[in-house]
């Protein structure tokens, strides 16, 4: 018998149940991949990305963002769409970031140098990350 329990996961989690109603029990190697391979879809759905567009603004001005400048870009994302943001303006340190909140994607970058005197259009939040 198979016992689905729905909530907050992704997908439906199955419990093996024995006819006397006890969990069977699985071995370890099969929990562990399940759970790796659930932890690594969520992660890849929260990744903030790129697009093709920004990557190439932010190579045309010699920008790098590593890894802890995506993490804080990410979170303030993640911010943003708590607070129902669909399109949003990021600035961090001397950047300017459009980004797509629903599909977690920077859709260009500009530096403060590019961007004074700009008009950011079809955005409904902004955000200052520090």
């Amino acid at each position: 018998m198979d016992v689905k329990i729905h909530g907050l996961l992704p997908a439906p989690l199955t419990l093996q149940v024995s006819r006397e109603g006890r969990p069977e029990k699985q071995n370890k190697a099969s929990q562990t991949g399940s759970f790796r391979e659930m932890l690594r879809r969520e992660m890849d759905g929260s990744r903030l990305k790129l697009s093709a567009h920004a990557e190439k603004r932010l190579r045309e001005r010699n920008i790098t963002l590593n890894e802890a400048d995506m993490e804080k870009i990410s979170r303030a994302v993640s911010l943003a769409a708590g607070k129902g943001v669909r399109n949003s303006l990021v600035i961090y340190n001397d950047l300017a970031l459009v980004t797509s909140v629903k599909n977690r994607t920077v859709v260009t970058a500009l530096d403060r140098t590019a961007g004074a005197g700009r008009i950011f259009t079809n955005i409904d939040g902004a955000i200052i990350v520090e």
